[in-house]
């Protein structure tokens, strides 16, 4: 039991996250300090890298979706508290309190500028307690080689996220309607909604280090894997359509619109010379159709046959995704399942008795 207090608190952090922090740690640091040198001529390297540049990349590379480790937090949180810093040390010179002043300072700062990371209290401290050096830069300090050092780390973990294929800066992009209206996507329209977000937040009165967005987003996926959970014995090759139409790529957009026509479907497979699926198409990729399907197809959804067939509610409430092509390891076509399959499922699961099913984004 006692051992728990070695377990890591960090919510999806894996090997390979905090390896890739390491990596980009000792990267951003180590370049950091040298193009700070070179820029301004110092024969030291080092003598250019503040202390609290080692916490903001601890932030920046091992939680880069916090929001406390966004460009503007590193940056404005750092240069905004160095400036504090610089001003209470100029202005009271009792060392204790300038100290205890400076980082209470920082905090309403930048809590007032939207910019808080927490390695800005050090670079507070720092302007207090950095001794001649920082002294004699006075209020020079917080622009260089604070900001400098803020800047210089910040573009180097834009640079190195965007190679290891991380989102950063972290940016929810919110759920609009596909249809081009105000009108929430429609797995959303149910369940909790923004404002009950809101209200548990302040209820619980505290702070927690996760974009209000996120958290909505984290919840839903949560609500999603509950219900997929409580539903694992319906599988997708349960309820799918077998006897599937399709459509070669070679075909004339004029053979495939009457295939959706006279069969009355929306989505159509569309397969190569040996049986594979390639993409997908409706009458609305066929609208731009000059010759061959293979031209305007579009990419298809699809799913393995053993897959909880509630896994699929996100795709085929998405307003673009009519149906899922389920298909084996080759991509071969095995079955199809539409919107109208997957709500029968859902009535026929209610009717039995089984757990009722809630609406999840």
């Amino acid at each position: 039991m006692a051992f728990r207090l070695f377990v890591p608190i960090l919510a999806g952090a894996t090997l390979r996250e905090r390896l890739l922090a390491c990596i980009g740690a000792t990267i951003g640091i180590a370049l950091t300090g040298m193009i700070s040198g070179l820029a301004m001529g110092s024969g030291s390297l080092v003598a250019m890298l503040v202390a609290p540049m080692g916490a903001s990349a601890v932030l920046l590379f091992a939680v880069p979706s916090s929001p406390l480790a966004q460009p503007w937090s590193i940056i404005g949180g750092n240069t905004i508290s160095a400036l504090v810093g610089v001003t209470v040390a100029h202005f009271v010179h009792d060392t204790v309190i300038a100290s205890g002043l400076a980082v209470a300072l920082a905090i309403a700062a930048m809590s007032f500028t939207r910019s808080l990371h927490p390695p800005g209290g050090a670079a507070a401290l720092t302007g207090v307690l950095g001794g001649p050096a920082v002294a004699a830069a006075g209020f020079l300090f917080p622009f260089v080689p604070v900001a400098l050092n803020s800047t210089i780390l910040v573009t180097l973990g834009f640079l190195f996220h965007k190679l290891s294929r991380r989102n950063y800066p972290h940016v929810h992009v919110p759920a609009n309607s596909s249809h081009g209206t105000a009108d929430r996507p429609p797995a959303e329209r149910v369940g909790f909604r923004p404002e009950d977000v809101d209200a548990a937040l302040s209820a619980l009165d505290e702070t927690f280090d996760i974009d209000r967005d996120d958290l909505e987003r984290l919840l839903r996926q949560v609500e999603l894997q509950a219900m997929v959970r409580s539903q694992r014995t319906l599988l997708c090759r349960d309820i799918m359509s077998r006897d599937v139409i399709s459509v070669s790529e070679t075909a004339s957009a004029h053979e495939a619109r009457n295939l959706l026509i006279d069969h009355n479907i929306r989505t159509l497979p569309v397969v190569d010379a040996e049986g594979r699926l390639t993409g997908a198409l409706g009458l609305r990729e066929l609208t731009r159709a000059t010759d061959t399907v293979g031209g305007v197809m579009s990419k298809a959804s699809t799913a393995l046959p053993d897959v909880p067939a509630m896994s699929l509610l996100p795709t085929l409430t998405d307003g673009r995704s009519h149906a899922v092509v389920i298909v084996d390891g080759g991509r071969h076509v095995l079955g199809l399942i539409t919107q109208t399959d997957l709500l029968a499922a859902a009535a026929r699961v209610q009717q039995a008795g089984k757990a009722p099913l809630k609406a999840v984004a």
